[in-house]
C-alpha cells in the first residue's frame, strides 16, 4: 500500500515507522508500506493508495500520454451504470493544474465513447485535498483518484482506496464542549500522530499525560482503544477534560473505563499508582505570541520553558520503567531563519533519557509549524535508558 502523507511528511512518515516495520519513500510525499493500512488511526497520512501502473518517465505530456492510452484498464471493474467520478491529483511532477484539467477532459472524452458517462473533479492546486475525495466520493465504486508520485527516474500510478475523514476530525476539535483557546490547541491529528510516535505496534498501552489540558491527547488515545490517565495543574483544565471525554465515550459510544483525573503539578507529580506504560503530552509552550519578541524577552520565555521541562523530566524519570517509549512535545521558536531550541535537549542523556532516532525522518524534521506562527512543537520520541 502507498501513504500519501500531509503537510509535514517527515512526521508523517515517523509515524509510520513507528507503527509498521517495513517502509520506503515515495519520492517526497508518500511511502510505501508492506502491509493493511488503517487510516482512521494516522493523524500523518491523508490519503491511502494501491499501486496499478507504473510509468517510465516524470515529463507530463508522457504521462498524460500514457492516462490516456490506459484509461479504459483503469475503469474496467466499475460498474457500467451510473456517473463516474474521476480525480487527478500530481505530487512533485512539473505541471499545472490547467495541464492536468486538460488531460481530465480527455479521458472524459474517451469514456464517454466506450458508454461511460464521467464527471471530472479539478482541485485548485497540485493534489485534490481529503475534503474533495471524501465528498466527492472518489473512493466509492463510482469513483476514482489516480494520484500521480513521482518517485526518482519513474511516476508511481496509484488508486486512492481510503482517504482521512476530515468532518470527523473537524467534530473531535471542534465538536467537543470544552475548548480554551488560552492553554493552546492540540490539533486532533497531531495528537493521534503523537500516541503512534509513543505506542508503536503495542496493543495494550495505557496513556499518561501530565499536562492533560482540554483532554485531547488522551481524546485520541481513547479512539485507538487504550486506556487513559492524566493529570494537570488547573482544576479548570482536569474538569474541561472530564466532561470532554463523558461526550467522546457517549459519542463514539466507547466502552473502557477511564483511569484517573487528578490536579498535579507535573514538575513533582507522584504517577506510580496510575499504572501507565507510555506517557503523551504538550508541556508548556510559554506564552502566545503573535510576533517575534525582543531577543532578550524571547531569551527569557525559552528559559521558563525550559525551566519547566526540564524539571518535569527529571522528576518523570523515576517513575518509567527502563526501555518505555514516549513522546513529548516541547516548544521551539522560529525566529524567521531557523528554529530555537530548549537547552534541555542538548543533555536528554544526563536525565536519564536516549532520543530516538527514525530511519526516513531526522530529529529536526519532527518540528510541527506553520509559516505564520513563531512557536513551533518539537517532538521528542524518548526511551528511557536502562
Amino acid at each position: 500500500m502507498i501513504a500519501l502523507l500531509g503537510r509535514q511528511p517527515k512526521i508523517g512518515i515517523a509515524e509510520l515507522e513507528s507503527i509498521y516495520s517495513d517502509v520506503t519513500p515515495v519520492g517526497k510525499q508518500a511511502a510505501f508500506v508492506n502491509n493493511e493500512i488503517n487510516i482512521a488511526r494516522l493523524g500523518g497520512t491523508l490519503k491511502v493508495a494501491e499501486q496499478i501502473d507504473e510509468f517510465q518517465s516524470t515529463d507530463w505530456r508522457r504521462i498524460s500520454d500514457l492516462l490516456i492510452k490506459n484509461f479504459l484498464n483503469y475503469v474496467a471493474t466499475m460498474p457500467e451504470n451510473g456517473k463516474i467520478k474521476l480525480g487527478i491529483s500530481i505530487y512533485d511532477i512539473n505541471a499545472n493544474s490547467q495541464q492536468v484539467f486538460r488531460t481530465g477532459l480527455e479521458l472524459k472524452k474517451i469514456a464517454r465513447k466506450n458508454g461511460h458517462s464521467l464527471r471530472f473533479i479539478p482541485g485548485a492546486g497540485s493534489a485534490l485535498n481529503s475534503a474533495q475525495v471524501l465528498h466527492n466520493q472518489l473512493t466509492s465504486n463510482l469513483g476514482i483518484e489516480l494520484c500521480l508520485i513521482k518517485d526518482d527516474y519513474k511516476t508511481v500510478v496509484a488508486k486512492t482506496v481510503s482517504v482521512q475523514d476530515v468532518d470527523d476530525y473537524a467534530r473531535r476539535d471542534f465538536g467537543r464542549p470544552k475548548r480554551d483557546a488560552f492553554v493552546g490547541m492540540l490539533p486532533p491529528k497531531l495528537a493521534q500522530t503523537m500516541v503512534n510516535l509513543a505506542v508503536g505496534d503495542q496493543k495494550n498501552a495505557k496513556i499518561l499525560d501530565p499536562f492533560c489540558g482540554t483532554g485531547v491527547v488522551l481524546q485520541e488515545a481513547l479512539l485507538a482503544g487504550f486506556e487513559v490517565a492524566g493529570t494537570d495543574l488547573s482544576q479548570k483544565m482536569i474538569d474541561y477534560t472530564a466532561e470532554n471525554l463523558d461526550w467522546l465515550k457517549k459519542s463514539y459510544e466507547i466502552k473502557q473505563m477511564l483511569g484517573k483525573l487528578q490536579v498535579g503539578d507535573a514538575t513533582k507529580f507522584e504517577w506510580r499508582d496510575f499504572n501507565f506504560t507510555n506517557v503523551v503530552c504538550e508541556t508548556y509552550l510559554g506564552q502566545p505570541l503573535s510576533g517575534l519578541p525582543k531577543p532578550e524577552k524571547l531569551r527569557e520565555i525559552i528559559g521558563n520553558c525550559n525551566l519547566i521541562t526540564e524539571k518535569f523530566l527529571k522528576n518523570l524519570r523515576p517513575q518509567l520503567k527502563p526501555g518505555s517509549r514516549h513522546c513529548i512535545a516541547v516548544p521551539a521558536w522560529f525566529d524567521g531563519k531557523s528554529f530555537k531550541h530548549l537547552p534541555a535537549l542538548d543533555h536528554l542523556e544526563s536525565l536519564g533519557y536516549n532520543r530516538l532516532r527514525f530511519q526516513h525522518s531526522s530529529n529536526g524534521e519532527l518540528i510541527y509549524h506553520r509559516a505564520d506562527q513563531i512557536v513551533a512543537r518539537e517532538l521528542l520520541v524518548l526511551s528511557v535508558k536502562e
